[in-house]
C-alpha cells in the first residue's frame, strides 16, 4: 500500500543488503500521522532491518527514505532522533545507570555539551514515568529491575524524547501476558493521546491485529500485504508465507486468533 497523500515518513523502492543477498527488495511504504502499524513475518524476513532504516540506524544502498519530504539521509542525526525514537529488541545497560538517568537519555537530542537538563527537561521526564508507571522506581539501577520493567523505562526514555514516531522491535518478547499488554496499552494511550505514530515489530498475530489497525506482512524482504488485520490475516496468505496449515478465528473485538494445524 503506498499512499499519494503526504507522509510522516516513506520508502520508496528500498533496498539493502547486509552482504550480497539483499535483505530487503524494492520495498515501498508510506507512514501518516498517527497509525499504529505492526510489521509481522517469519524470522528473517527483514522485520528488524526495515525499521532500523526507518529510523536512520542504517543506510539503504538503493532507493529512497524521507522524513516530511525530506531525505532522511541529509538529515542530521541529532534531528533524527528528536522526530522518531528507536526501541530495539534487546538494550543491555553496561554502566550502572539509575532509571531516571536512563529516562533523561531520551532528552539528549535537546541537549549539548554546553546546554545541561534544565527544570522543563526533568517535568517532561516525570511525566514520561508517570505515563509508564516507571515513577516508583526512578532510583534503582536499571540493571537491577525485571525485563517488563526495563522494556516500560525504555519507552519512557522514547516518550521524553517527544518523537513524533516510535519505531519498536518486538517490545513484547521474552515478557509474560500481563507485561505484553501492559506495554501495548501503553503504546495504544500515546497514539490515541498524542496522535503519535507507532510501528512495531511483533511475531504473536493475534497481539498485533488487536492492537493495529494496520499490518505489513513481510516475507523474504519483500511487503506480501499491507492493510487491515482482516485483510492481512488471510488463510493463503499465511499458509504460503509462514509454510504451516493455519485456523483463523475472528473475534467479536475485531482481533483474530491463529492457530497452526497440528
Amino acid at each position: 500500500m503506498v499512499e499519494t497523500q503526504q507522509a510522516l515518513l516513506g520508502m520508496k523502492d528500498v533496498v539493502f543488503s547486509y552482504l550480497k543477498d539483499p535483505v530487503l527488495k524494492n520495498v515501498s511504504l508510506n507512514i501518516k500521522p498517527g497509525e499504529i502499524i505492526g510489521v509481522i513475518g517469519p524470522n528473517g524476513s527483514g522485520k528488524s532491518t526495515l525499521l532500523k532504516l526507518l529510523a536512520g540506524i542504517i543506510k539503504c544502498k538503493s532507493g529512497q527514505i524521507d522524513y516530511k519530504g525530506s531525505n532522511i539521509c541529509s538529515m542530521k542525526r541529532k534531528d533524527i532522533a528528536a522526530a522518531v525514537s528507536w526501541i530495539p529488541q534487546e538494550n543491555p545497560m553496561v554502566f550502572a545507570f539509575r532509571v531516571i538517568d536512563v529516562v533523561m537519555m531520551g532528552r539528549h537530542p535537546y541537549l549539548s555539551a554546553l546546554n545541561f537538563e534544565n527544570e522543563q527537561d526533568y517535568i517532561i521526564v516525570q511525566d514520561a514515568m508517570e505515563r509508564t508507571g516507571t515513577a516508583q522506581f526512578a532510583r534503582r539501577l536499571f540493571n537491577d529491575i525485571s525485563s517488563g520493567e526495563r522494556q516500560r523505562v525504555l519507552i519512557a526514555s522514547a516518550i521524553a524524547q517527544e518523537p513524533e514516531l516510535m519505531l519498536l522491535d518486538e517490545p513484547t518478547s521474552a515478557l509474560d501476558i500481563k507485561y505484553q499488554i501492559e506495554i501495548l496499552m501503553i503504546l495504544k494511550r500515546l497514539n490515541e493521546t498524542r496522535n503519535m505514530s507507532v510501528v512495531l515489530a511483533m511475531h504473536d498475530l493475534h497481539l498485533a491485529s488487536r492492537f493495529c489497525r494496520r499490518l505489513i506482512l513481510l516475507n523474504c524482504g519483500e511487503i506480501v500485504a499491507d492493510g487491515a488485520p482482516a485483510d492481512v490475516l488471510q488463510k493463503d496468505i499465511l499458509e504460503k508465507v509462514y509454510g504451516i496449515s493455519v485456523n483463523i478465528f475472528a473475534k467479536d473485538d475485531g482481533a483474530f486468533i491463529v492457530t497452526p494445524e497440528v
